[in-house]
């Protein structure tokens, strides 16, 4: 804990370290106390390369305030003493808490700006990431021991960076290689020198020893990040390493916060799914699906899958949310004898699950669909306008699966919902407007979270009173329940015309084919599930609380989603330290995650947020109303009219919270550990 003791250090202590004097500057400790006010805001230099924009990416969506200044642009202010400090009511200010450069000289040694932001950081004692640079004496480093390419190398967080802001790693971590065609990562490894503590190191590739890539350099009076590896805000290296890497810029204390997430819908339980026909290389039943094939059996979850499915949440100290279709139950309770031993231990375990209305019979509720075109289209009426379904209809779809849910005991949220096939949203390009009974219909039924399809609409938004909560599909197909069929469907997706395939991939920019078919019998395994692995982890890591979906033909026969679910779950754990676990939320605390960041980015940019640390005390002024995300050290406190209290809740060996003043208080004050 060192490193962050340095960290909270007075303002006081830094200007004498500092000989000002000698430097023939002015010490600025006009204040009583002797020390000055830092503002919890970042300042980001940026010229447009990756790194640079990948830590000013991980900063908006913590929900960190910062201002960037581009070095590409002529008109950019200069970087001077009035630029980055002043006076308030006398106190000396300096206007942000940390700054990140594209590398350590990036204004060229010896100039003017160089010059005037070493002194600020001298003199108020703010730290510097260096993004990315090449390994050499002037950042504390050997010239490298080796330069190349990284991919696939093995990389671990030293005994310091465990105790210091990459304590939440427990690692190793590996960088991505993707392909073995295309570099991905390219950095220098070498070794440091006196004034240098590696927080992340790596095993010289051809070579002895070990070399650093990220690490401290303290010199001058100065302390400096140094990343000596390329990276870009979506490679898996940098979102592991970014929470450190911000934690060590701020001194872990600022505004907004990150979490680490990963939850799962499982759609249509108690209804049964098509199922994908290899010969015709369709669903029968579906519309678009011709050449005389005859709907085959159906794949429907059994009681033995159901017991296994609150068995391995057990196990696994996870909670799937089960979106549910009563209606189709009972249809099948009906055609089957009137006995469904699936519903029965579904109701048995109801408590070991989370569920989410999925609508009583899983009608499409947006336009009337007209069946006879592939693609389908919206029936209309004889004017010419789109014929929709009624807000009674949709109102009695969402209605009858509730009102089942609290006939059956079920512990559904009222407020929670998700419709089939995220019908009623717009549905492009037949549907480019929402159902314009939608918004009354969840009104009638007390709706505020719907789910949406993040692959058609990717940001949150109204729907009258109402808000979507983005989901992202899962590669683990709705229509299959062996890992054959999952092969054999995605061969016929991901493959050219050439190789057997429809060739879908081929002129797809948002897709690429397979170099050749998967093997039906290994390729689910093999292939399949290592790319999803990948995928939903990079969510996971993200600070991206966006739920995942997949259906419940996935928990039945093969139970194909489990391999993926259990890669996910198995690769964070060997990534992150126990403080640091997975937030598994429903779908109401995710939409008003959402709800939260929204309001909080718009009282950034309005410039209505006013946060400042003087010593050990922390004030933020914002609008009234608005949720404050903060992050702050273990210890930490929290002013109340009358005494105090420990301040939000741990998470990665800090505690983190949205909140807002009392409702006697103008601001909210924070008391830091000394």
């Amino acid at each position: 804990m060192a490193q962050r003791a340095h960290g909270l250090r007075t303002a006081a202590a830094v200007l004498a370290a500092a000989g000002l004097l000698v430097l023939g500057l002015q010490a600025p400790g006009a204040s009583a106390a002797g020390e000055p006010r830092i503002d919890l805001r970042v300042l980001v230099v940026d010229n447009g390369d990756s790194p640079v924009e990948a830590v000013a990416a991980q900063l908006k969506s913590e929900g960190i305030p910062y201002t960037t200044v581009n070095l590409n642009d002529s008109g950019r202010p200069t970087i001077d003493a009035a630029f980055l400090s002043d006076t308030v009511d006398g106190t000396p200010r300096a206007k942000y808490q940390g700054v990140v450069l594209p590398n350590e000289a990036p204004f060229g040694a010896g100039s003017a700006e160089a010059t005037a932001l070493d002194a600020y950081e001298t003199t108020y004692g703010i730290p510097q990431v260096d993004a990315y640079t090449w390994a050499h004496p002037e950042v504390g480093l050997d010239y490298a021991a080796y330069t190349g390419t990284l991919d696939g190398r093995e990389a671990d967080v030293t005994a310091d960076g465990k105790a210091g802001y990459f304590g939440y790693l427990d690692g190793p971590l590996t960088f991505e290689d993707n392909s073995a065609s295309v570099q991905e990562s390219y950095g220098f490894v070498a070794t440091p020198r006196t004034g240098f503590t590696s927080y992340v190191d790596t095993a010289v590739p051809g070579g002895t020893g070990r070399g650093s890539l990220v690490g401290e350099y303290a010199h001058d009076g100065r302390r400096e990040l140094v990343l000596t590896f390329a990276y870009n805000q979506y490679q898996e290296q940098f979102r592991v390493l970014a929470r450190g890497i911000v934690e060590w810029l701020t001194q872990g204390v600022h505004l907004g916060q990150a979490r680490n997430y990963f939850s799962v819908h499982v759609d249509d339980v108690f209804a049964p799914d098509d199922r994908w026909d290899t010969t015709l290389n369709c669903t029968p039943g579906d519309y678009d699906c011709t050449g005389g094939g005859t709907a085959s059996t159906p794949i429907r979850m059994t009681a033995a899958d159901a017991q296994y499915a609150a068995q391995w949440e057990q196990d696994h100290g996870f909670t799937f949310d089960l979106a549910f279709n009563a209606g189709l139950g009972e249809d099948w309770k009906s055609e089957n004898g009137g006995t469904d031993a699936l519903t029965d231990q579904l109701l048995a375990d109801k408590a070991d699950f989370r569920w989410i209305n999925h609508t009583y019979t899983h009608e499409f509720l947006g336009c009337v669909q007209d069946l006879t075109t592939v693609p389908w289209s919206c029936a209309k009426n004889a004017d010419g306008t789109t014929q929709y379904m009624s807000q009674a209809e949709i109102s009695a779809e969402i209605g009858n699966n509730y009102d089942w849910a609290l006939a059956n005991g079920l512990p559904v949220e009222r407020d929670e919902l998700v419709t089939g096939e995220h019908s009623g949203l717009k549905t492009l390009p037949q549907q480019p407007d929402d159902n314009p009974n939608l918004a009354g219909a969840l009104a009638d039924n007390g709706i505020k979270w719907t789910g949406s399809d993040h692959s058609r609409e990717a940001d949150q938004r109204a729907v009258g009173d109402a808000l979507t909560v983005p989901r992202y599909p899962m590669n683990v197909y709705y229509n299959t329940g062996t890992k054959a069929e999952m092969a054999d469907e995605y061969n016929w997706i991901y493959t050219s015309k050439a190789d057997g395939g429809s060739g879908v991939c081929e002129n797809n920019p948002d897709s690429t084919c397979l170099s050749a078919p998967l093997d039906t019998a290994t390729g689910y395994d093999d292939y399949i599930v290592p790319q999803e692995v990948a995928t939903d982890l990079g969510h996971a890591i993200s600070n991206d609380p966006l739920p995942h979906y997949a259906h419940q033909s996935n928990l039945a026969e093969d139970r194909v989603l489990y391999p993926v679910l259990d890669g996910v779950l198995a690769d964070y754990q060997a990534l992150f330290a126990d403080n640091t676990p997975l937030e598994n939320l429903r779908e109401s605390a995710i939409g008003t995650e959402l709800q939260n960041r929204s309001a909080w980015q718009s009282a950034l940019a309005d410039g209505s947020v006013e946060a400042y640390r003087v010593g050990t005390t922390v004030t933020v002024n914002a609008p009234t109303g608005i949720q404050i995300p903060l992050t702050a050290p273990e210890g930490t406190t929290r002013q109340l009219p009358l005494g105090t209290t420990a301040f939000g809740t741990p998470y990665a060996g800090e505690r983190s919270a949205w909140t807002t003043p009392e409702l006697t208080q103008t601001a909210l004050t924070l008391n830091l550990p000394a």
